[in-house]
C-alpha cells in the first residue's frame, strides 16, 4: 500500500487527487506548515533528506518530487490509466507537460510569491516576473483552446501535474482573461475524485471550499 507523507495546503494535493481517480487503497501521514513561517516541519526530513512534501512510500522505495511521484504512480498502480500509448503525439505532450509543470510554468509564481516578501526592494524585478508570467499563461492558454486537456482529449498524469500552478495563479488573480485556464481549473475541480481529495488533504487554499 501507498503511503504518502502531505503537507497541508501544498502541492501534494494533487497526488491525492491521482489516488482518488484510481480508486486506490492508501494511507496519509499529516504534516502541517508552521504557522508563522509558513515551512514545512522538520519531521518530514526524517521521511526524505529534501524535507518536502509530497513523498510516498511504496514498499521499499521512497519517492519525492511531484513529477517523479506522478509518473511512478500511474506505471505501479495506474493499470494502464492516464498514460498515452507511447509514440503518439499524445504521449509527447504527456510528457512536455509532466515535467514544465514544475520546470518552468511554475517558476515565475514562485518569484512573485519570495520576492513579495521584499516590499518596495522587489519593484525592479516586478516587470521582468510579469512578463514572464505572460509568457507562459499564452503558452498554457493556446494549447487549451485546441485541446480538451493537456496531452489531448483524454485526462493523464500531466494534467494532475499541470492544475496546481493554475490553481495557485486563479488564486492571486493572475488568470484574468485566460478563459481556457480558468475552464481547465473549475472542470478538475469539480471532479468528484478531486473533491474527495479534497476532504482528505485538509486545508488547502486553492481549490473549492468543500
Amino acid at each position: 500500500m501507498i503511503t504518502l507523507h502531505h503537507l497541508n495546503n501544498s502541492r501534494s494535493q494533487r497526488v491525492l487527487w491521482l489516488m482518488e481517480e484510481l480508486e486506490l487503497e492508501y494511507k496519509i501521514k499529516h504534516y502541517s506548515r508552521d504557522p508563522k513561517t509558513r515551512r514545512a516541519p522538520p519531521s518530514l526530513k526524517t521521511v526524505h533528506p529534501l524535507g518536502r512534501a509530497p513523498v510516498i512510500e511504496h514498499g521499499d522505495n521512497i519517492i519525492a518530487e511531484t513529477g517523479a511521484i506522478i509518473e511512478y504512480i500511474i506505471e505501479a498502480r495506474g493499470n494502464g490509466r492516464f498514460i498515452p500509448k507511447a509514440g503518439t503525439q499524445e504521449y509527447y505532450n504527456y510528457i512536455h507537460f509532466l515535467h514544465y509543470g514544475e520546470g518552468s510554468a511554475m517558476f515565475p509564481l514562485l518569484l512573485s510569491m519570495y520576492t513579495s516578501y521584499l516590499g518596495e526592494a522587489a519593484a525592479p524585478l516586478a516587470p521582468i516576473i510579469s512578463a514572464e508570467m505572460k509568457t507562459h499563461f499564452d503558452y498554457i492558454e493556446y494549447h487549451l483552446t485546441a485541446h480538451k486537456y493537456f496531452a489531448g482529449d483524454e485526462l493523464t498524469g500531466a494534467d494532475f501535474q499541470m492544475i496546481f500552478p493554475l490553481e495557485a495563479a486563479k488564486s492571486h488573480g493572475r488568470l484574468l482573461g485566460y478563459t481556457a485556464c480558468i475552464e481547465f481549473v473549475d472542470k478538475m475541480q469539480a471532479r468528484p475524485a478531486y473533491l474527495r481529495a479534497l476532504k482528505k488533504g485538509g486545508h488547502y487554499d486553492y481549490g473549492p471550499r468543500v
